[in-house]
């Protein structure tokens, strides 16, 4: 019986994406660096990341732009995500188990789980590849907007990036609903 995990990536970030991943683990011992992508540094991020890659039974991707979630809102940005993360995977699974407290609308068995990415290793390693797939679009995309410096921020709201906005103003990758919020 397949489990997939759902995770997101860069629900609070200022600019780029939400991405989200779905993932089936192989049902072998796994190693103890899969685990909430939070509680990893970069370096073992990566390294976890190539685990997952090398050795899941599957892996699907979804991503709303920045865009789509000032037209529709991160919420509802956030569950599409999930759900073409979910309907790119390769395989079906029987159960689905997604991080936090909400779910896209799918015909497929869903449980929610708050702080699941810590309790379950298949949110786990979801959270691990939303997160690198998430950071390396920034770092691409900071080659076009060197000015805001996410190659370090990801595009979160950090006081660069908020003086660099002041500096700078927007570009195409931010949410300008999320620009609304006051500046530290």
């Amino acid at each position: 019986m397949w489990v997939a995990g759902v995770d997101e990536a860069g629900r609070g970030s200022l600019a780029g994406p939400v991405v989200a991943a779905a993932v089936i683990l192989p049902p072998i011992a796994l190693p103890p660096i899969i685990r909430d992508s939070k509680a990893l540094t970069p370096v073992q991020r990566t390294r976890a990341f190539a685990w997952i890659l090398q050795r899941a039974e599957a892996i699907g991707i979804g991503m709303q732009s920045a865009a789509t979630i000032d037209q529709v809102g991160i919420l509802r940005a956030t569950l599409w995500a999930m759900e073409e993360a979910l309907d790119t995977l390769p395989l079906t699974p029987a159960r689905i188990r997604i991080d936090g407290p909400h779910a896209p609308k799918v015909c497929r068995s869903m449980e929610t789980h708050i702080r699941g990415d810590s309790r379950f290793p298949e949110i786990a390693a979801a959270s691990i590849v939303a997160k690198v797939v998430r950071d390396g679009l920034m770092r691409v995309i900071d080659g076009d907007f060197p000015m805001y410096g996410w190659k370090r921020n990801k595009g979160y709201p950090t006081r660069q990036h908020w003086e660099a906005l002041a500096r700078y103003g927007p570009c195409v990758h931010h949410r300008q609903s999320f620009l609304r919020q006051k500046a530290p």
